[in-house]
């Protein structure tokens, strides 16, 4: 009997512990460029990725265009609405629309005094150097300033903060992407971070490995204007546990072996 009672402990513990165990994420799975080779004391090692600004202007985009005269600054604010953005800073995103150009279905855009001017499929730099173009025609002494105004991100999946996004720079990277969603969870799947891209023949699934360190060379690492990035969650939350219930867990054991033990005790 005592034998038995020994071994039914015993068989409470394993079960216990085999739940404690199976409930949690290794390590491994939670690590960023964790492939990343040892460098030597006082090197480092470089990933080559250039950064492209390479965003070709759609219909729908929305710019920031400011003229900027030498000879007569408060004319040209009047012309591109700058007088109504020193007085009411960019503080909404209903304020970036309105004071902005949008493309229309065929890509133009209109201009004042300069009229309509085609920017589909050019860049930044690019269509800021065609409306530079066409405004010297009619303005002298006149510089353009165009930025991009509506870069979107969507983060969606094992974040902590998941939603869309509106970024204020040029270029942002998937781990500014990520942290700017509150980092991922226990359970995100760093292995399999899908990227939801537009692409002029529709939309491109991108599948790439945050916790490999080429993540850094690869041609994905810098994010797009309207990407959707997505992270699937490991099979182990499919159990139910987004925090195991340690507390309960013990509760019942203890209440299990509490009454085995008056089972047995009551049978002697």
């Amino acid at each position: 009997m005592r034998n038995m009672k020994k071994n039914m402990r015993f068989g409470w513990a394993a079960l216990l512990l085999s739940v404690m165990f199976a409930s949690c994420v290794p390590q491994e799975k939670m690590l960023y460029l964790k492939n990343a080779q040892m460098a030597a004391e006082n090197q480092s090692i470089n990933y080559v990725n250039e950064r492209s600004a390479d965003h070709k202007l759609q219909p729908g985009d929305n710019l920031y265009i400011r003229f900027i005269n030498t000879m007569d600054e408060r004319n040209a604010a009047s012309l591109s609405g700058e007088s109504s953005y020193r007085s009411t800073q960019l503080s909404s995103d209903a304020s970036i629309y309105l004071q902005s150009y949008t493309l229309d279905d065929e890509g133009f855009i209109e201009l004042p005094l300069a009229g309509k001017i085609e920017l589909k499929n050019l860049s930044i730099d690019q269509a800021k150097d065609k409306m530079q173009q066409e405004v010297n025609k009619f303005m002298t002494q006149t510089t353009l300033i165009v930025k991009l105004s509506n870069f979107n991100l969507s983060i969606l999946g094992e974040v902590n903060k998941p939603g869309m996004y509106k970024v204020y720079q040029s270029q942002i990277n998937l781990f500014e992407a990520v942290a700017m969603a509150g980092n991922m969870t226990n359970f995100a799947k760093t292995s399999e971070v899908k990227i939801v891209r537009q692409t002029d023949n529709g939309s491109e699934i991108i599948t790439v490995d945050m916790g490999a360190a080429d993540i850094l060379s690869s041609p994905y690492y810098y994010l797009k204007p309207n990407d959707i990035i997505y992270i699937e969650p490991l099979k182990i939350k499919s159990w139910g546990f987004t925090a195991f219930p340690y507390s309960t867990v013990i509760s019942i054991v203890t209440l299990g072996v509490t009454m085995l033990t008056l089972y047995l005790n009551n049978k002697k």
